[in-house]
């Protein structure tokens, strides 16, 4: 009766003013929810890693930040530069180095957009293949010990990066063996990158959660910050790995990779850290004329001057040869009239060049594979083979009885320190056969490639400021007629074949593998992008 007996305009301030003090009410309720709710996730049992060596991981799952917690570096530029170099171009790389200067001065995130706008912006997604063939192998090099050991030790694993999924997925998945991972997709049109990423974080945090909802296994978090993400909501535990703990991390060994890396493709053959980079792009120029200028000395000297001149220019070429393939190196065989038989390991296309230029004397070598314009310029004469058992067979022994032949049973190169499996058909052909173990050094770039052009392979290595090459000749080993060096009388060819391999895998430390050329480029042409070792056929 008092509030109708009031004036219109009074009553209405009143009305008001309830409503508003009505909604500040429900406004600070919802506001201390949330700040204790934002609070609550962000200081969430956050603890050193340290700490977590002595907690029980094996029946829990590991949701953990790629670049964070694994990975040693704190940087990626190397991995955007292996993409806009290996899948695009010299000049995109190029455009990609320019722009450092303004990626260390804008925010992290506006960072990754631009290196993904200039590495991927028309790259076609059929045909990328980098993240499969060449990034594992850098990206295995930069885990941490400590850090791999951790994540080992749990039940399932869940990586998050803030990669684009596909530079980050195999090498994860592939050679980590991690369950799950979850990197930032690319924006696709026409079946071209358009150089853009997914903007939606809810479509990330929604898929995580759709694991974590199907597994019952408490989660434990691993992150390099003192801070809230959307996936440690989710999780019972939250450790932090500090930059001062990854600095202190050593590299993974080898041996310790959970998967072998054998095949890797790409060109570069170091990492491309920003400084590295510099001095590969100043040195590119010279380079092109060093390589040129030793190509044209190879081709015109006589090999008394051909050695020396090479070695001024940085070609290093190391020679052991076994005394008793000295001794009659030069003879031929007077009953069967035929030549020696070379078998070597294959490292690159250059292998029977650098074998003639050791023993000063001109071979015949027989390839796979090789590019017209290789047996143009080849001062030595090559011939292909067909892969017809019978004919090749026939075409090497009228090759033997004219001289000394150089083969490659591998038949495809390898990068590794492994052997591929010999091919047995070389084991049938002589009673004479020289076993070769090759070897390669290169700190600039690899003079093998699965998927470029071949008739480069020969001018990337040269473009090498040292490179260098050893040649071991081996104690010579008969055929399977009467092949007394292994033991057996009866020695089948593939007898011949594993014993050549062995002998020079022992020699070079090398691990002897069932892979075949087939295997190589099935993985590098990111289809399995994993191969298993084994000993023996």
């Amino acid at each position: 009766m008092v509030f109708k007996a009031l004036p219109y305009s009074l009553r209405l301030v009143l009305f008001v003013s309830r409503l508003v003090l009505k909604l500040h009410q429900n406004n600070t309720t919802t506001l201390k929810r949330t700040l204790s709710n934002s609070h609550a996730s962000k200081f969430k049992s956050q603890t050193p890693v340290s700490l977590a060596q002595d907690s029980d991981l094996s029946l829990k799952t590991l949701i953990f930040d790629v670049e964070g917690t694994l990975l040693r570096s704190s940087s990626v530029f190397p991995y955007f530069m292996l993409v806009a170099f290996e899948a695009g171009s010299l000049i995109r790389a190029f455009v990609l180095f320019s722009l450092y200067p303004l990626l260390c001065l804008v925010k992290e995130d506006v960072s990754l957009k631009i290196m993904v706008m200039v590495c991927f912006f028309g790259i076609k997604k059929e045909n990328f293949r980098v993240g499969s063939s060449v990034l594992p192998k850098f990206f295995l090099e930069d885990v941490g010990m400590e850090g791999s050991d951790m994540l080992r030790r749990g039940r399932k694993k869940v990586g998050v990066s803030k990669l684009p999924q596909v530079m980050v997925e195999c090498f994860l998945k592939d050679y980590l063996e991690i369950d799950y991972v979850f990197g930032r997709d690319l924006v696709v049109c026409g079946g071209y990158y358009v150089g853009l990423m997914n903007e939606n974080k809810n479509i990330l945090k929604r898929r995580i959660n759709d694991v974590l909802e199907k597994d019952e296994d408490a989660t434990v978090c691993f992150s390099n910050k003192w801070i809230k993400h959307d996936w440690i909501m989710c999780s019972k535990e939250v450790y932090v790995v500090t930059n001062g703990e990854k600095i202190a991390w050593q590299s993974l060994p080898r041996e310790q990779y959970p998967k072998a890396l054998i095949f890797h493709d790409g060109r570069l053959a170091f990492r491309p850290e920003p400084l590295h980079t510099l001095v590969m792009f100043m040195w590119f120029p010279f380079a092109l004329v060093l390589a040129i200028s030793r190509v044209i000395i190879a081709l015109s000297l006589p090999y008394g001057a051909l050695i020396p001149i090479l070695e001024f220019t940085g070609l290093q070429l190391r020679l052991t040869n076994h005394k008793s393939v000295q001794k009659s190196g030069s003879d031929h065989d007077h009953k069967q009239h035929k030549g020696l038989l070379y078998v070597c390991n294959h490292r690159t296309l250059l292998d029977p060049l650098y074998l003639s230029f050791g023993l000063k004397k001109p071979f015949a070598a027989v390839t796979y594979s090789l590019s017209r314009m290789s047996e143009i310029l080849s001062p030595i004469k090559t011939v292909r083979l067909t892969r017809n058992r019978d004919q090749d067979a026939k075409m090497m022994d009228k090759m033997l009885k004219q001289g000394d032949l150089v083969v490659c049973p591998e038949g495809t190169t390898c990068r590794e320190p492994y052997l591929l499996r010999f091919s047995p058909l070389f084991a049938e052909l002589s009673d004479r056969i020289v076993p070769v173990a090759l070897d390669t050094h290169v700190s600039m770039f690899y003079g093998t490639t699965a998927g470029g052009l071949k008739c480069l392979d020969p001018f990337y290595f040269m473009m090498n400021p040292s490179p260098i090459y050893r040649v071991q000749l081996l104690e010579q080993v008969r055929g399977v007629s009467s092949n007394s060096r292994c033991g057996d009388a009866n020695s089948t060819r593939f007898d011949v074949a594993n014993y050549v391999q062995t002998e020079i895998g022992k020699t070079l430390e090398f691990e002897c593998t069932s892979l075949t050329r087939k295997d190589k480029y099935l993985a590098l042409a990111g289809n399995e992008g994993l191969v298993s070792t084994s000993k023996k056929r």
